[in-house]
């Protein structure tokens, strides 16, 4: 009989990152890191256009200019998802990237930014990143993970392939929000005027049927083909259209062009330690600070642990309490990114459940995480090649997964009205709020509430009483910021 030892894979790589033991291999780990990588690329080129635009209390661009500087976000944004998204792959052996929180940066911009600097806004996302790493380390943040019912769980990884087949029909032009709401009860319609239309529209519905045809007759690196495919049809079709983009003019690719710019240039990396952890404190009061960094901390806590589930349950990686392997790592790496977002001047950076689209195609390691980060720094480099990736090529992808996360519905008890409520709420609140954690949120407070009202109480984890009471806070934070300030 052969020894443990004996059947262990002979290939070093395999045995660090566990492919063969995961049910992997090592191309389905390359494809999906690349597949991963193209579905998330876009933060390179969204975030400096976030941050970038926006000025501080004292009219200052990110940086200190009086100019924007977009090059220079572009480069810290690639540099942290990349450094952090190989750390993740190498310590928790987890198929999860990481790049700055879309959500969090528009908050920082436009909420944070214009009561301080910039640099007194990003030591508040240090001060989050470090508070929320000690509550790793002590234990908590896996405590109250482990505190919440599986099928609740459950209702986080549907709700989150709900949310994230919503952002690939907006990113790709397919839902569109009306532009004179007030006018109508109905705040979002098919395409720009109630129909589809334009080239880059049928891109992104032929790259979708195409991926769809391919996974369906079970073809290996169907997303990945699908993906490069339409970003040649789409370069040549920018070629002969000279479409642009769609804020320049109707008709045009949502987020990047896809066209050759050959514009290769040295990075510029002047956000970089642009933080301050005590301005903030004298310019807009130690209330004002607490109920900020409780904003960002609350929703980077359980954003991450959604994701992960999430990522989790697609990959078949959870174990019988829904806790994905090295959870404590996975926390750690996340908390750290947070802190490095913000000690690198692009806000904090946290998961991105973009990673679906890798695991989709076959990742299951923290190879593929690797595959991803080396990809993003090699942005820094060669931003040429991402721009020509537009999202109606990449966000196909995010469609599939939804449907894909959207099959583990079935492990809801959906006639115990104590689960299927929060669950209810818990998945409908994600894409109707575009926000994973006004959707958990709602989810544990009317857990709580109907184990009251039903003189259930007391089987209610007391770590669930506590994220319930914080959660109640957060949805009240305006009135209460008002009260107190």
């Amino acid at each position: 009989m052969n020894s443990a030892e004996d059947l262990a894979p002979a290939n070093p790589i395999d045995r660090f990152f566990r492919i063969s033991e995961r049910g992997s291999s090592l191309g389905q780990e390359l494809r999906g890191g690349v597949v991963t990588f193209f579905t998330m690329a876009y933060i390179v080129v969204l975030n400096p256009l976030i941050l970038g635009y926006a000025t501080d209390i004292d009219g200052k661009f990110l940086g200190g200019g009086s100019a924007p500087n977009l090059a220079a976000i572009a480069a810290g944004t690639a540099l942290v998802a990349g450094v952090l998204t190989i750390l993740m792959g190498v310590v928790a052996n987890y198929p999860l990237a990481l790049a700055t929180g879309l959500g969090l940066n528009a908050f920082l911009a436009f909420a944070v930014a214009s009561q301080m600097t910039w640099a007194d806004a990003m030591g508040l996302v240090v001060i989050e990143g470090v508070l929320i790493l000690v509550l790793v380390l002590t234990g908590f943040r896996t405590a109250v993970f482990r505190a919440v019912p599986a099928q609740l769980k459950v209702a986080i990884s549907v709700g989150i392939g709900l949310f994230i087949a919503l952002i690939g029909f907006v990113d790709a032009g397919v839902v569109k929000r009306i532009p004179d709401a007030a006018k109508t009860t109905v705040p979002v319609q098919l395409g720009a005027d109630g129909s589809l239309s334009g080239w880059p529209v049928l891109v992104f519905v032929v790259g979708l049927l195409l991926m769809l045809a391919l996974w369906v007759r079970k073809v290996r690196g169907s997303i990945l083909i699908s993906i490069v495919v339409m970003t040649v049809v789409a370069v040549v079709v920018e070629a002969v259209g000279d479409l642009g983009a769609s804020a320049e003019k109707a008709g045009g690719w949502a987020l990047t062009v896809p066209a050759w710019s050959g514009d290769f240039h040295a990075p510029d990396f002047g956000t970089l330690g642009e933080f301050d952890l005590l301005g903030s404190w004298d310019k807009v009061g130690v209330v004002t600070v607490l109920l900020l960094v409780f904003s960002l901390m609350l929703a980077d806590f359980f954003d991450t642990m959604g994701t992960m589930t999430a990522i989790g349950a697609e990959a078949n990686l959870l174990d019988e309490e829904g806790m994905p392997p090295h959870a404590d790592r996975i926390l750690v790496v996340d908390s750290v990114a947070a802190i490095a977002g913000g000690a690198a001047g692009v806000s904090s950076n946290t998961s991105y459940i973009e990673s679906a689209s890798g695991v989709g195609e076959g990742a299951r390691t923290g190879l593929a995480s690797v595959v991803t980060g080396v990809l993003f720094l090699a942005t820094i480099f060669a931003s040429p090649l991402v721009a020509m990736i537009p999202s109606e090529a990449a966000v196909p992808a995010l469609v599939l997964v939804g449907f894909l996360m959207m099959q583990q519905i079935t492990g809801i008890s959906w006639d115990d009205v104590e689960i299927a409520i929060p669950a209810f709420l818990t998945i409908v609140l994600m894409p109707f709020t575009y926000s994973i954690s006004v959707g958990i949120g709602a989810g544990f407070v009317s857990y709580a509430f109907l184990k009251v009202v039903r003189g259930k109480a007391r089987e209610l984890h007391p770590l669930l009483w506590v994220v319930a009471g914080l959660f109640v806070i957060y949805f009240a934070i305006d009135p209460i910021t008002r009260w107190l300030t």
